[in-house]
């Protein structure tokens, strides 16, 4: 099921310094995540214990409650759902999987070759994550997966090859 439109403007029109393309800048204009789809369900984001404690609930009806005009406004609060977006994870068989309809997953999958890259900052990041999460909550990642399943149109992530050393 696609749960989110189609992404307005020009992805690659997002540069930062030096030309370099930034990533998840490009998710304060697209925005799409944020939204549901007229004829869609509601999308209750699947929280941490403590996040619940903090939040209580997070549904997008239409569009997050959080959605502000520069992306979203919860900061360091941002539900581990969410950050982790446009992946999700599946603990059996501890493989990523992303949102085919996210308009940065050409780009994100690109980046993840530069090891200095966003993209490799951002799975690196969020591998350590959920390796935490699956000490303590371990039950959240397998509903998350759920969630995402039911509503995203999953692909699996594929790391890319190391690069071999050229043979002198």
């Amino acid at each position: 099921m696609k749960a989110v439109p189609s992404p307005p403007g020009n992805i690659n029109s997002i540069e930062g310094p030096l030309g370099c393309f930034v990533l998840f800048e490009h998710c304060a204009v697209c925005r799409s995540c944020c939204h549901i789809e007229p004829g869609y369900p509601p999308l209750e984001v699947v929280l941490l214990e403590s996040e619940k404690q903090t939040l209580g609930s997070v549904c997008m009806v239409t569009q997050c409650e959080h959605l502000g005009p520069q992306g979203c406004t919860l900061g360091a609060q941002k539900p581990l759902g969410c950050e982790l977006y446009p992946l999700t994870y599946d603990p059996q068989p501890e493989v990523f999987h992303f949102d085919q309809a996210c308009p940065l997953m050409p780009e994100y999958q690109r980046q993840l070759s530069d090891p200095l890259s966003e993209a490799s900052a951002h799975l690196a990041r969020m591998t350590a994550r959920l390796q935490a999460v699956q000490a303590t909550e371990p039950g959240f990642l397998h509903t998350n997966f759920a969630a995402d399943s039911d509503y995203f149109e999953l692909k699996p992530l594929v790391p890319p090859s190391p690069k071999k050393k050229a043979h002198r």
